[in-house]
């Protein structure tokens, strides 16, 4: 069933109070400057309020989270309890913003939320679980080990589940574990599925484990929002690090994002762009819990201006005021790109992405052009400026490769402590190697 939720401008509920939200959410939506409700909240919150379960789908940037956290702390503020709601999220940065951002929304009811996921200390997260809070926000490998080790700690009352980036939480690596979670879950609760696309994974989920759903679609195939200005850069595949400068330096007054393909391609051109002076951070699933949180507050707060990322950074995380997208290596998948330059022109703001393209991406650039139903504008660069960068980019190459090689050692140090990690902790560092389409690094030999 779908919801009939904004159909036009004259039915449409024009504010959160209209919708049937309360006044201590409605304060807090105040303190947070959230005037008026986005389509996906308008759609998905009075369905949401009755009871019914939700698949809500939506673009990126469209207030997903407060579309199912809204009738959640509503429904907490009528029947306080602990271990109320648990919200699965594919990664641990967008669990902790989901965290974040509950909390902002729950200030005023004293919302108590905890997150839940790999790469952190598990008995400060036990801890955290005995003192019963009403959210919890986990990666699902690590909610799962929870389950089965932690003494004591249960879902067994739980009244919401959220999936949220659901068609990625459904993919191979991550459906076997959450169909044990569903097994220990209480079967009478509501379910939210929320994600900026669907797949027919999601449709299988739906017959699983929702009771008859609303769905509340947006955004019916992937799109871009029209306050994006999406160029492409067609350049010799050995030219792409100087284009790469050349775009940079251009652009020197914007906060910037840089996707690349592959973590080596990360590490290597945050090491270039900081021997040519520029504050450049890396973002990856190799790096540590603590140093990945560190990138983004560093990128967030000003201190960096620029954020050399994988795909790790391309969905649902809210980094304000991102001005420029751009994709070093062009994505393999065509959604992919919607949720990279997705990172920018958000919630109304204007934005730009330039995709860098060689002779053996045009095939790429075309199937995207084709999904997003737009075709990119070329981007103009001034070729005598290109030429002159070309020394000390080159300088600047051999600089990075050197410092790569002298970090081999330590580097090779901390993935054998990975190792050691649980499968399931692997499993939350987000496959960002496979995601970039690296090999895997367990290679047995002999028998087994």
């Amino acid at each position: 069933m779908t919801y009939p939720g904004p159909v036009g401008k004259s039915t449409s509920p024009t504010t959160f109070d209209s919708l049937g939200v309360i006044s201590p959410l409605l304060t807090a939506l105040a303190q947070l400057k959230f005037t008026a409700p986005t389509e996906i909240q308008v759609g998905a919150i009075p369905p949401a309020l009755e009871g019914r379960d939700i698949i809500g789908v939506a673009e990126t940037g469209s207030g997903k989270t407060a579309a199912f956290a809204l009738p959640i702390l509503q429904k907490l503020w009528e029947e306080p309890m602990p271990f109320f709601s648990c919200v699965l999220a594919p990664t641990r940065e967008l669990a902790y913003q989901i965290s974040t951002q509950f909390e902002s929304l729950g200030s005023a009811i004293g919302v108590r939320c905890a997150v839940i996921v790999g790469g952190m200390d598990k008995m400060s997260q036990s801890i955290a679980l005995s003192k019963r809070p009403h959210i919890i926000i986990a990666t699902p490998g690590r909610l799962q080990d929870h389950l089965e080790h932690t003494k004591g700690f249960s879902l067994r009352n739980l009244k919401y589940l959220v999936m949220d980036e659901a068609d990625r939480l459904l993919d191979m690596d991550f459906g076997p574990i959450i169909d044990k979670i569903l097994q220990v879950i209480p079967k009478e609760r509501n379910t939210f599925l929320f994600s900026a696309t669907m797949t027919t994974k999601v449709a299988k989920l739906q017959r699983a484990s929702l009771n008859n759903p609303v769905r509340v679609e947006v955004s019916t195939k992937y799109s871009t929002v029209s306050t994006l200005l999406q160029y492409f850069l067609l350049v010799p595949y050995v030219q792409k690090d100087v284009h790469l400068v050349f775009l940079l330096n251009d652009l020197a007054q914007n906060s910037i994002i840089v996707f690349t393909r592959t973590v080596h391609d990360a590490q290597r051109l945050t090491l270039l762009l900081r021997a040519l002076g520029m504050a450049a951070i890396p973002l990856h699933g190799q790096l540590s819990q603590s140093a990945r949180l560190g990138a983004l507050n560093k990128f967030r707060s000003g201190g960096r201006s620029i954020l050399v990322a994988t795909d790790v950074a391309s969905r649902g995380l809210d980094i304000s005021l991102v001005d420029v997208v751009i994709n070093f290596d062009i994505p393999q998948h065509s959604k992919d790109y919607v949720h990279r330059v997705g990172r920018t022109a958000r919630a109304g703001r204007a934005g730009k992405s330039i995709t860098i393209v060689t002779q053996y991406d045009v095939g790429l650039l075309q199937r995207i052009e084709e999904m997003i139903g737009k075709q990119l504008k070329k981007f103009e660069v001034r070729k005598d400026e290109v030429a002159l960068l070309m020394e000390r980019v080159g300088e600047a190459q051999r600089v990075a490769i050197k410092e790569l090689k002298e970090a081999k050692s330590t580097d090779t140090r901390a993935t054998s402590k990975r190792k050691r990690e649980s499968k399931r902790d692997t499993m939350d560092r987000d496959d960002d190697s496979h995601e970039a389409g690296m090999p895997s690094k367990k290679k047995y030999k002999g028998r087994r």
